[in-house]
């Protein structure tokens, strides 16, 4: 029986940078583009979808190069690996359910979880579509204005374990761990939010009333979820931080 499940962000929440972010900043129209382009994000008069394209759109390097890139300049936080290997031994599933690119999040996540561990993890998220000149676009995962709902995807697994309950059995507490403006509504979905501290989803969950309790690491995010699996804190003492 499944108790728990974890469903995270990645780039800026499993990842130390976001790695579209550092794209955008060393290869494409520059970091001080991106913040004009996001505070139309941030305000509402621009969506998620249209400008995440504009910035990816900037960017012309080939896309394998794109990728060695990433690999030598992107940090992951070392404690992602401590909750991944806590979960499997735990029978917790965990799941990235992201709005960058599933061939980046899978190279990078490789590297910390190791190539025997990387098939344990399933990657939500949009896809790459790459020319016979190595150039790319980003393939939206859904028509939605993030580009990738994620409480749609969050939705079909919480009703794919739920349907796999025996009768009298709980249902799993839902985990959701984000950093920025796309995990907003993934986070309504979930029993418990962790936000990352001094990121833009606080900023949002404080203007919306939305509860979370904020994480430095994910080590943060292990200890919290241990706690509420012992019945030693309930998830409702946490989001009160």
């Amino acid at each position: 029986m499944v108790k728990a499940v974890i469903f995270t962000d990645f780039d800026g929440t499993v990842t130390l940078e976001d790695s579209n972010d550092y794209l955008t900043d060393t290869l494409g129209f520059g970091k001080e583009e991106r913040l004009k382009v996001f505070e139309g994000v941030l305000d509402g008069t621009k969506s998620f979808r249209q400008g995440f394209m504009e910035m990816l759109e900037s960017i012309h390097t080939p896309f394998p190069e794109c990728i060695k890139i990433l690999e030598k300049k992107i940090r992951l936080d070392p404690g992602f690996k401590d909750t991944f290997e806590w979960a499997q031994e735990n029978d917790v599933p965990v799941i990235v359910v992201s709005s960058g690119m599933k061939p980046i999040i899978k190279v990078l996540l490789t590297r910390l979880v190791g190539q025997q561990s990387i098939h344990k993890i399933d990657i939500v998220s949009n896809e790459v579509e790459i020319d016979s000149h190595d150039q790319w676009k980003i393939i939206y995962k859904d028509e939605s204005p993030f580009g990738h709902d994620k409480s749609r995807s969050i939705d079909a697994y919480k009703k794919k374990f739920e349907s796999a309950l025996k009768s009298g059995e709980e249902r799993p507490v839902y985990f959701y761990c984000g950093d920025g403006v796309s995990d907003l509504s993934a986070a309504k979905e979930c029993d418990l939010l962790f936000a990352k501290r001094g990121k833009d989803l606080v900023t949002y969950c404080k203007r919306q009333n939305v509860p979370f309790h904020e994480f430095d690491t994910f080590e943060d995010i292990l200890a919290s979820m241990k706690q509420v699996l012992a019945g030693e804190k309930t998830v409702t003492e946490l989001m009160e931080n």
